[in-house]
């Protein structure tokens, strides 16, 4: 993996580049639509590519380990062919999957004892056989096993959380050195920092991770429960930490303003499930604000749902019709909003790389923050 930095500015921490891999080229900054267990919900990997333009998309280690299981993946060749994308492809390393099961886990050096969420059968994740699953799956970019603890944690569980953390990486570091990609192509492994919302964690845990050398470097642990204002001063203070010539990626954030929060402090990289989760909710987000189409007010809006969008969807479908389909609860509904969703978010990020490169982010980002905090 190659990322060369294009653009940067001096008023701001924000960046543009670009990342190669052997699947694809990434301009950053990006979002990255979740197909946790090989599909974006309700959106067909066609109009990933053609609709929505999405350079790269998501997998989980902990759901495709369970469903359909390494065997079939290592079958099929992998996950890009076992889906049919042939973009990039980045996997989560199921950490933050087994956080939210804290009924069903225990926590240890040797690695993250858990049960299913499906039957219940009992599993063990290591930082070694992480890689090894990552290996099967045939991600682009795999992520360390890291434990994703609560936002409002106090300090003492906070350092005893970063300590196994840390312990992790490093085991999983040197397996990633020791083993070999399975289908002829390269891979990356990214390091995560954690610390929760204390600054000295979060220096010390950054200054581990740049150390490391690897190809690119995540943030994770944020939007967990800290207020956004919290959140934003970590990304800060990470960012002042990690190298600036390799990509950073911010974990599972966020509303359109966090992304645009985020950018300004120097992050290349994020994913969320709100595009596609909201959507199936009825809410939708615009250039102009949010929209939920459930409100009497679109039942006779005959305008199309974004006019200008880059998305046939947005521009085919009037409000009228969207909220018909969610009163009548029509799964087309589900459709519709979550490939508008996507495709406003990949159209901010655009807008995003475009106001880097002329040098004018930050006064775009001012407005641009201000209009999308509005209710339609």
């Amino acid at each position: 993996m190659v990322f060369e930095l294009q653009h940067t500015l001096a008023d701001s921490g924000a960046r543009a580049g670009v990342i190669t891999t052997a699947h694809g080229s990434i301009p950053t900054p990006i979002f990255m639509p979740v197909g946790t267990v090989g599909s974006v919900k309700g959106v067909h990997q066609r109009e990933l590519r053609e609709d929505i333009d999405a350079k790269i998309i998501l997998g989980n280690t902990y759901h495709l380990y369970l469903r359909p299981g390494t065997d079939i993946l290592f079958k099929a060749g992998g996950l890009h062919k076992f889906m049919g994308w042939e973009r990039p492809i980045l996997t989560d390393s199921g950490g933050f999957q087994v956080f939210s099961l804290s009924a069903i886990r225990k926590l240890t050096d040797e690695g993250a004892h858990f049960r299913s969420h499906i039957d219940g059968s009992r599993h063990l994740f290591t930082p070694e056989n992480v890689v090894d699953i990552q290996r099967i799956i045939g991600s682009d970019i795999m992520m360390a096993l890291d434990e994703c603890a609560p936002g409002t944690a106090d300090y003492s569980y906070a350092r005893k959380s970063l300590d196994l953390t840390l312990r992790w990486m490093d085991r999983g570091w040197r397996r990633f050195n020791d083993t070999e990609p399975l289908y002829g192509y390269s891979q990356s492994w990214f390091p995560i920092v954690q610390g929760c919302t204390f600054p000295d964690l979060r220096r010390e845990s950054a200054r581990r991770v740049a150390d490391l050398g690897a190809d690119g470097n995540a943030i994770g642990g944020l939007a967990v429960g800290e207020p956004a204002e919290v959140m934003y001063d970590m990304i800060d203070i990470v960012n002042d930490v990690l190298p600036t010539d390799k990509p950073r990626y911010l974990m599972g954030v966020g509303t359109p303003v966090n992304i645009l929060e985020a950018i300004d402090r120097g992050v290349d990289m994020m994913d969320c499930v709100m595009p596609t989760r909201n959507g199936r909710n009825a809410y939708l987000f615009t250039p102009d604000g949010t929209m939920n189409m459930r409100n009497r007010k679109w039942a006779d809006d005959f305008s199309p749902l974004w006019p200008e969008s880059p998305s046939f969807t947005g521009r085919a479908y009037s409000k009228a019709y969207l909220r018909h389909l969610f009163i009548a609860d029509e799964l087309l509904a589900l459709q519709i909003a979550s490939i508008h969703n996507l495709a406003f978010y990949l159209w901010l990020v655009r807008q995003a790389r475009e106001h880097i490169a002329a040098g004018d982010f930050k006064s775009w980002k001012s407005c641009m923050v201000e209009i999308l905090s509005q209710r339609l």
